[in-house]
């Protein structure tokens, strides 16, 4: 037999610096999974994007005017043979208005605008939401959503 023998578990300096490194983690980490604004916030930004690439769409496909109006908290798009849009359109999960998740709103509430026939809008717009990191702009020449 030997004279060593094998120790097996940790020292109470190894757990207590676990402990300690689990709770600096915690502390940092936590609050980011049980504040969802910022998700939130994010998500509504995405939606505002597909919505409005979505209008441009159905303005070239149908060959009509397709206005964004827009509150402080919701989009909604109507369909018109002229610019003066009057006709709601259904957004595709079957809604007439995009709205957007409790507390979460436009920085500034955007100005109405149209695309044409030809999807290019009547005027650019930068479009800010609250916690999102980035805006969602609409190029004046092209129309692009970005």
């Amino acid at each position: 037999m030997s004279k060593f023998y094998f120790q097996r578990g940790f020292t109470l300096v190894e757990l207590v610096m676990t402990m300690i490194i689990i709770g600096i983690i915690g502390a940092v980490a936590a609050p980011r999974f049980f504040d969802n604004n910022v998700f939130q916030s994010r998500g509504f930004s995405d939606q505002v994007k597909a919505t409005l690439r979505y209008a441009q769409k159905v303005a070239i496909a149908q060959n009509r005017f397709v206005c964004a109006a827009f509150t402080n908290s919701s989009v909604t798009l109507s369909l018109g043979a002229t610019a003066a849009c009057g006709t709601p359109l259904a957004l595709p999960d079957g809604n007439a208005v995009l709205n957007a998740p409790a507390g979460i709103t436009f920085t500034a509430t955007p100005g109405d605008f149209n695309f044409d026939q030809q999807g290019t809008p009547s005027a650019g717009r930068v479009i800010n939401i609250t916690g999102a990191t980035q805006a969602v702009t609409v190029e004046v020449g092209t129309g692009y959503v970005h």
